[in-house]
């Protein structure tokens, strides 16, 4: 019996191919967050990073990367960033004067209050072409994906892993 022949190569296979949608959906979002926010000159990761630790005061890096779902070795430089802005400290463990664990400053706290209105209009902006509905079948779909690839993540959320090892419920 023979093969069905492989479809023609062309650009519309791209632009209804998953990758490509979420890919652009990424850059859209990123992009609204950026001008929604543009005053607070944070990104997204910074902004992830700041809750996570003004969440769990004291958390080290290692486990900060897990709770955000972010490589480690980028979340370096961002960090630097956040200490550079003065929002947020790096102290030596008590146990281990190696590990460094990372608090919110005064106004790290300040600019975290201040931001969250401006996030939460980016993140209504990302869903407003939608009709109501909708959003909530998107939001529902797209938590489920993520919780179901979890694993194909180069940086798989360990959260709940991280957070044992603080000593704190998240």
């Amino acid at each position: 019996m023979p093969s069905k022949p492989p479809p023609p190569i062309t650009m519309d296979a791209v632009y209804a191919a998953p990758g490509y949608l979420f890919r652009r959906m990424q850059q859209i979002a990123v992009s609204i967050f950026m001008e929604e926010c543009k005053t607070f000159d944070l990104t997204p990761v910074q902004y992830a990073a700041l809750i996570a630790i003004h969440t769990h005061p004291g958390i080290d890096a290692t486990r900060l990367s897990a709770v955000i779902a972010f490589d480690r070795s980028t979340l370096g430089s961002v960090i630097e960033r956040l200490q550079a802005k003065a929002y947020i400290e790096r102290k030596p463990a008590p146990e281990d004067k190696r590990i460094k664990l990372l608090y919110l400053t005064k106004s790290g706290a300040a600019i975290l209050r201040e931001i969250i209105p401006a996030v939460e209009r980016a993140q209504a902006r990302m869903l407003e072409p939608l009709k109501p509905a909708d959003r909530k079948a998107l939001m529902g779909l797209l938590a489920q994906l993520v919780d179901l690839n979890n694993e194909a993540s180069r940086v798989p959320l360990r959260a709940e892993d991280a957070l044992e090892h603080l000593g704190k419920a998240g």
